[in-house]
């Protein structure tokens, strides 16, 4: 049952644990059986959360969203932490900027209010903190055209 879990994608360990659980299989099988994965290299954490956070980047989502969605499999913080430490400085930035551009292209048409609400909406709900919502839909919206601030009304 594990190894078919694996062959679609990796998982955590606790992603395994729960699913053999729900199938009722006991602890101590269970326990033995990952143990056993984990000797073979077929269970990994930090290679899962790291193979994860590189994934999810190219989904242009933000290392906030990234470590709540690694919780949510299991992951350990410290595990959580370093995979999001290799990752580099800007990249946040550089996703945050990458969703703001391709989205920009469909509201050409737009005021430049709209724009900016929408723009910095989305940013927002792909968990980019304010101020890099702020930074990106500017550079965005500024290329060629008069910048909607919304301070300034």
């Amino acid at each position: 049952m594990g190894l078919r879990l694996l062959d679609s994608r990796a998982r955590s360990r606790a992603e395994l644990v729960e699913a053999m659980a729900k199938k009722a299989v006991p602890e101590a099988v269970i326990a033995e059986v990952l143990d056993r994965f984990e000797d073979v290299g077929l269970v990994d954490d930090a290679q899962f959360a790291a193979l994860w956070v590189e994934g999810q980047q190219r989904r242009m989502k933000s290392g906030r969203v990234l470590r709540q969605e690694l919780r949510r499999k299991g992951v350990s913080d410290d595990v959580i932490t370093e995979a999001l430490e290799e990752t580099a400085d800007d990249a946040d930035y550089t996703a945050a900027l990458a969703f703001a551009q391709k989205r920009a292209r469909s509201m050409t048409g737009l005021t430049p209010e709209v724009r900016y609400r929408r723009l910095a909406g989305a940013l927002a709900r792909r968990g980019f903190a304010p101020g890099l919502c702020h930074r990106v839909v500017h550079e965005v919206t500024a290329e060629g055209e008069e910048f909607y601030d919304p301070d300034r009304g």
